[in-house]
């Protein structure tokens, strides 16, 4: 009889356990939802503020910059907001690859806003530290890691070979000229840090990419340098210096 007790009553408690872990599991599940969705929203608005900083040039660098800076603010104060009440009171570690696309989209455009606005890295406790008030004193603070702050800097070449390219068809060959360096000088430094990292699978797929940016600025670059004298004045002119260009038209 009391065998028969017994077994019932640890048959009981192996239910209540795993119960209990259903039930941690379920809102685990749940909570990570909410954060992809989150870092979605992230990732949608960050490239907005992307999209808004290439809209640079000569003319117009402090309207657009300042246009650019608001939407950031925006982004911090209602998406990233958001993805940190979620992770409040958690194990951030847990849901990293839920939020983590979103962070370095986020990554991407502080630092792109914040090379146009200087010219200087936007380094990691910099970003960190717009992200303490946002969280509760009692709480322990969202902090953005080191690993996706890195792959954040390496989207941040490609922006900025795109940005190079412009800056230069727009007769900009200095500024181009000063983010061929930029670029050079983030890859050269994440080259020794690379071998190091733990979990760098994602890093070394990015250094590739990061790698044909280098490239690409440093062609474009050296390309107007060396021939500079055949077709630099054509940049920003507003009279045709070729024959080719404003020719009349051809009688055949």
């Amino acid at each position: 009889m009391s065998s028969t007790s017994e077994s019932s009553s640890s048959s009981s408690s192996f239910k209540d356990a795993f119960g209990n872990y259903a039930n941690y599991l379920n809102k685990l599940n749940e909570k990570r939802e909410r954060v992809v969705k989150a870092s979605r929203d992230i990732t949608m608005n960050s490239k907005k503020v992307i999209f808004q900083v290439h809209r640079i040039s000569k003319d117009n660098r402090d309207e657009v910059l300042d246009k650019a800076e608001k939407d950031l603010a925006a982004v911090t104060e209602q998406y990233i907001l958001k993805l940190v009440k979620e992770l409040q009171g958690t194990d951030f570690w847990k849901l990293r690859r839920a939020y983590s696309p979103g962070v370095q989209e986020y990554v991407e455009a502080a630092t792109f806003c914040k090379f146009c606005r200087t010219g200087t890295l936007l380094n990691l406790d910099e970003i960190n530290a717009t992200l303490l008030p946002l969280s509760e004193p009692s709480v322990e603070p969202l902090q953005i890691n080191v690993l996706d702050y890195l792959l954040g800097l390496a989207d941040l070449t490609g922006e900025l070979m795109r940005l190079a390219i412009g800056r230069i068809s727009d007769g900009e060959l200095e500024y181009a000229k000063k983010i061929c360096q930029f670029v050079h000088d983030i890859y050269r430094e994440l080259t020794l840090i690379v071998p190091y990292m733990d979990d760098s699978s994602d890093m070394k797929t990015k250094m590739d990419t990061m790698l044909q940016s280098v490239v690409k600025i440093e062609n474009a670059c050296y390309g107007v340098h060396v021939r500079g004298s055949e077709y630099t004045p054509l940049l920003g002119a507003s009279e045709p210096s070729s024959f080719l260009l404003g020719v009349s038209d051809v009688e055949l």
